[in-house]
């Protein structure tokens, strides 16, 4: 059978699945929304004699009496050859809850109007199939144009079959810690720009500050041994069908230390060929809550 992309979009009530399928028909794929569970199999089946090579199937719990048999079908495509990419959105309750608020839309399982309620039992329904996704994406503080980023970057297919493509992010503590990411590496081992009066106002994409982290012995090993770390385990992933890795760095606000690392390693793996897209996560956040 001619190798074909199938993915399965599912996840959250209100993390994003609307806008995830745009941008998989952007990318070309056919996409089907809110399919019933029992009928995957089949649809796969049609898919496989047909000439698109590219299929997208939104699933969630908007099938309700139907989603029980989800699990069942996605068992059952591995033999009839296929291996589909479960793509998973997630996002906190208290996101989700305003999301629907300002939305004014209706929880398909709140009861009595009680979305929180609602929330809380599809994630209880959903936790097998999160527990199985390929990627999880928790879309708590991405905007549409960076969840669109996210997903265009991932599946663009523009990737070279033998090379992994990185995402890396820098955050800062005090905001939490991304749940999406494969590795974290904490920077806050490096002397803080914060507490030089003329670098405080800066950010680590700024060459003063670039400038002072890497004078410093301790950043430029860790920048070294960071990249020798990734030159083995890329290939590795790449030999075991992982192409996309999420690498995170942090430091206590994502405005100094975290960001300068970030871009130090992204620049140096973007010269080495690889497909590289950067997020600044708490860069502007950071502005008006010290120390970072």
């Amino acid at each position: 059978m001619e190798q074909r992309e199938f993915v399965i979009i599912t996840g959250m009530s209100g993390a994003g699945k609307s806008l995830a399928m745009k941008c998989f028909e952007d990318l070309g794929y056919f996409c089907v929304d809110n399919l019933p569970p029992a009928l995957i199999p089949k649809f796969a089946q049609l898919f496989g004699s047909s000439s698109v090579a590219r299929l997208a199937l939104v699933i969630d719990i908007r099938g309700r009496e139907f989603f029980p048999e989800l699990q069942g079908a996605i068992s059952e495509l591995p033999r009839l050859g296929f291996e589909p990419f479960i793509l998973y959105l997630e996002a906190a309750d208290e996101v989700l809850v305003r999301r629907y608020s300002e939305t004014r839309r209706q929880h398909p399982l709140a009861s009595n109007g009680r979305v929180l309620h609602g929330i809380q039992e599809e994630r209880r329904l959903l936790k097998g199939l999160r527990n199985r996704a390929d990627w999880n994406l928790d879309t708590s503080r991405l905007s549409a144009h960076r969840l669109r980023t996210a997903i265009l970057h991932r599946f663009s297919g523009s990737e070279s079959p033998d090379q992994a493509s990185l995402h890396v992010v820098s955050f800062g503590f005090k905001y939490g810690v991304p749940t999406d990411v494969d590795m974290i590496l904490d920077c806050r081992f490096l002397p803080n720009p914060y507490y030089i009066p003329e670098l405080n106002p800066l950010s680590g994409l700024d060459e003063p500050v670039r400038d002072y982290l890497l004078a410093r012995e301790a950043a430029r090993e860790f920048l070294a041994r960071i990249l020798e770390l990734l030159d083995f385990l890329l290939p590795n992933f790449v030999r075991e069908h992982k192409r996309h890795l999420t690498l995170a760095f942090g430091c206590t606000g994502g405005r100094h230390r975290s960001t300068a690392m970030a871009a130090a390693v992204a620049q140096a793996l973007q010269e080495k060929g690889h497909p590289i897209s950067v997020e600044h996560r708490d860069i502007r956040r950071s502005e008006t809550h010290p120390p970072s």
